[in-house]
């Protein structure tokens, strides 16, 4: 599977999201070809804040791994640009690549490659993967256009607004 597969797969959880009431959000985790975790943002339903879809995925793909030995590259697909807290997840999972739809100019750990000096930069939990950004990235922002157009007022929607106001 190819970039552009995997974050339609997470476009496609985020979809089911959005169906749901929650924030358009949704991510997957691929093993080789094979996805071994999937979730949607779940912070209305569950009534928390540490429900993100990117974490809720790595979670999943964690107890489906345990500590056997990976038959090939760990990917992460999302609809929107991994936080520092998601980041620094997939870095604790060891996942090879990062692929995104949609940018998040106020909260997204794109940019800390750029200035990461680990003390350990050879440990695998140490490395930064690769992120990618901008794929499907209108089918991205149409979501949380679609959100914001249909969710009551609120922090959420007033966050998602912000997101959704980002050019074409």
């Amino acid at each position: 599977m190819g970039p552009e597969e995997l974050v339609r797969l997470a476009v496609d959880a985020a979809e089911d999201g959005l169906a749901a009431g929650e924030l358009p959000i949704g991510a997957v985790v691929v093993m080789g070809d094979e996805v071994i975790g999937r979730s949607y943002a779940r912070e209305q339903s569950e009534r928390r804040r540490l429900v993100h879809a990117d974490l809720l995925a790595m979670e999943q793909a964690d107890k489906a791994l345990g500590r056997s030995r990976r038959t090939g590259p760990l990917r992460l697909a999302l609809t929107l640009e991994p936080c520092l807290m998601c980041l620094g997840a997939a870095m604790a999972l060891v996942v090879d690549e990062i692929y995104f739809g949609l940018e998040a100019p106020g909260d997204g750990a794109a940019g800390v490659p750029a200035v990461w000096r680990p003390a350990a930069p050879d440990a695998d939990f140490s490395r930064i993967p690769p992120l990618t950004g901008g794929i499907h990235r209108a089918l991205c922002l149409d979501q949380f256009r679609r959100y914001v157009a249909a969710a009551p007022e609120s922090g959420y929607r007033t966050w998602a607004a912000g997101l959704a106001s980002l050019p074409d």
